[in-house]
């Protein structure tokens, strides 16, 4: 059975200390989260484009949200994992699996960010 669209549709990333956490994210992936308040609430929007690869996602800070490094693993795609994990040493995230190759699908590596959760990283060099 196949479908038309990616399975993947949006993530959320628990975090305790939104300013901390947004801080973090956007150092690592130079890029900057949109905060809204959802309710109860508290989230910071990365970025998207309609019709592209890939799914969308947010930090959360709210009542059963609570950081892990374990559980479910999101995987972020980067043209350049050395600088990815350069700029998490950098904001005092640590690197739990340096850059590993994945054989035909690239390259692969693990981080913990600023809240305690398990993050990955994926490129294709």
């Amino acid at each position: 059975m196949s479908t038309q669209w990616n399975p993947v549709g949006w993530f959320e990333i628990p975090v305790t200390e939104m300013a901390r956490a947004k801080a973090f994210y956007e150092h690592v992936f130079n890029l900057t989260l949109e905060e809204h308040l959802m309710g109860p609430l508290l989230m910071a929007w990365f970025p998207m484009k309609e019709g592209v690869a890939g799914a969308a996602g947010s930090l959360v800070k709210g009542k059963g949200y609570e950081p892990s490094l374990e559980g479910v693993l999101v995987f972020f795609t980067t043209l350049d994992i050395e600088s990815v994990l350069s700029r998490a040493r950098e904001k005092d995230g640590y690197v739990l699996a340096e850059k590993t190759s994945i054989g035909e699908h690239g390259f692969i590596a693990l981080i913990q960010d600023s809240e305690g959760n398990r993050i990955g990283l994926h490129s294709r060099a």
